[in-house]
């Protein structure tokens, strides 16, 4: 399988995300301090990618970050509006920091070019979301037609569904099907994007750095095809033929891709090495599927 290509010159309307706004004079401690990520790393034309975790170091969201001028701007998926706030705001105790949601106040889309995008667009930031770099576009909310128009004059538009495909296809989890608060960042494949091992101290390093001395993890997110081409939902339970029907993982994400069924899901440790058969349990039947590289390849 290769990757979806032909996304050169196309973009994303990623306007619907949670959107907050970090403010006061002890912004990049505190915020530092609730991320996996290095915060000296964004600048006015870079974003991180990162994750807050819980003291057990599973998930509370899954962020970019943007700097601002004087603030920090992090958005997220739409369904941690209200609760990434919150949990911000749980831990500013004598801290000089405001958390604003600002999410109707920005519109934001998603670039993929070579080239930056012309500056009277919004503010444009270079950012990785998918396989390869890419330019995200922060506007007042007021413009969002306007420069969406713009943007459709010269590049492809790609919807939300066909969004999703391509993550499938690149291996790349979201919060609400790969991500949920009972999944570690390196279960999620998301150790290379989002942790700096380098850093200072956060919210949940203890279990990540315990991890990554062990080198070992009970689960991981694979990639899966359906070896007989039948139609994958997620939720399908895993099971391992060759031990008794052994319950082994579950699907995440599914998709149909250039003629394949494919599927994002966790594996368990033992289970989840490439070329690995398994079957995913359907009212029916069982489906063989085999375990792949991530991306798929």
């Amino acid at each position: 399988m290769t990757q979806r290509s032909g996304t050169e010159r196309a973009f994303l309307d990623l306007s619907a995300r949670a959107k907050l706004r970090v403010t006061g004079g002890d912004r990049f401690r505190f915020l530092n301090g609730q991320i996996t990520n290095d915060l000296r790393k964004t600048s006015e034309t870079a974003a991180i990618e990162a994750c807050v975790l819980n003291a057990k170091g599973k998930l509370n969201a899954h962020i970019f970050i943007a700097a601002v001028g004087e603030s920090f701007l992090v958005d997220a998926e739409p369904e941690l509006r209200e609760t990434l706030r919150a949990r911000l705001e749980r831990y500013v105790i004598a801290d000089d920091v405001q958390i604003e949601d600002v999410t109707d106040e920005f519109s934001l889309f998603h670039v993929f070019a070579e080239e930056p995008p012309a500056p009277r667009l919004g503010r444009i930031v270079s950012a990785r979301r998918f396989s390869a770099s890419g330019w995200d576009i922060w506007t007042d909310s007021a413009r969002r037609d306007a420069v969406r128009d713009e943007l459709a004059s010269a590049h492809l538009f790609i919807d939300s569904r066909a969004a999703d495909v391509m993550r499938i296809e690149q291996g790349l989890p979201r919060w609400g099907r790969e991500l949920t608060d009972e999944i570690i960042p390196i279960e999620a494949d998301l150790e290379q994007r989002t942790i700096d091992y380098q850093k200072g101290c956060y919210i949940g390093q203890e279990v990540i750095s315990r991890i990554k001395m062990s080198g070992q993890i009970n689960k991981r997110l694979c990639g899966l095809i359906s070896l007989n081409n039948t139609p994958l939902q997620p939720g399908m339970k895993l099971v391992a033929p060759s031990a008794s029907g052994k319950e082994v993982g579950w699907l995440t994400s599914t998709t149909r891709s250039q003629r394949q069924e494919i599927a994002l899901g966790y594996v368990k440790r033992g289970f989840n090495n490439p070329a690995t058969n398994l079957n995913a349990l359907s009212p029916d039947a069982a489906i063989p599927v085999e375990v792949v590289s991530l991306p798929f390849l």
